[in-house]
């Protein structure tokens, strides 16, 4: 399967819209991880904005785990 794996890792690395990132990267979490939505991309994306030179331009490979760091202390409720 070096075909597939090789469009995996193109797929993680290219630049890609919030919304084809938020569908490969709520189908590629953990079930016990929360999923993401347009609101909190789009808060992720407010609160990094060092994260997005290039516009609004998301990445698997880039992104995936500085979301996943900050997506528990987001979701606190107080």
């Amino acid at each position: 399967m070096i075909g597939k794996r090789n469009r995996d890792l193109e797929i993680n690395q290219i630049g890609t819209t919030m919304s084809v990132f938020m569908e490969t990267y709520n189908k590629s979490i953990p079930t016990s991880f929360p999923v993401v939505s347009v609101p909190i991309l789009k808060k992720f994306q407010a609160l990094h904005p060092i994260l997005f030179k290039n516009g609004d331009e998301w990445s698997i490979d880039k992104h995936r785990k500085k979301l996943m760091d900050w997506l528990p202390s987001s979701t606190k409720t107080s």
